[in-house]
């Protein structure tokens, strides 16, 4: 099997909604997406983070990771699909169509 199949690569999705009425509140939020950029995660919509990753194992390292810094209150789902999944994916700007973001570039050496 191709090592860098579009069935093999991984994306992760991390979905929240996070309660922001108090200062504490707002610290948990904050420190949450803080801690998603530091493990590698772009923002894709303001409660939507996603993450390339090579493999399905790869993922869930990133997976448990994530898992270790949920806040105590709110809801977090996190959702893994296939790099072929993720290219089918169709994003609109009102009317307009735009192409999906572009995880990542594979380096080919000769």
């Amino acid at each position: 099997m191709d090592r860098f199949s579009e069935y093999r690569i991984m994306w992760i999705l991390v979905l929240f909604d996070l309660p922001t009425e108090t200062k504490k509140e707002r610290a948990a939020a904050s420190k949450f997406r803080k801690q998603l950029i530091e493990d590698g995660f772009n923002m894709f919509q303001f409660s939507i983070y996603t993450r390339h990753c090579a493999s399905r194992e790869n993922a869930e390292v990133h997976i448990k990771r994530v898992r270790r810094f949920i806040p105590e209150q709110g809801t977090v789902s996190i959702l893994c699909i296939t790099d072929k999944q993720f290219g089918n994916m169709e994003i609109f700007y009102g009317k307009k169509e735009k192409e999906p973001p572009s995880g990542w570039q594979q380096l080919k050496l000769f």
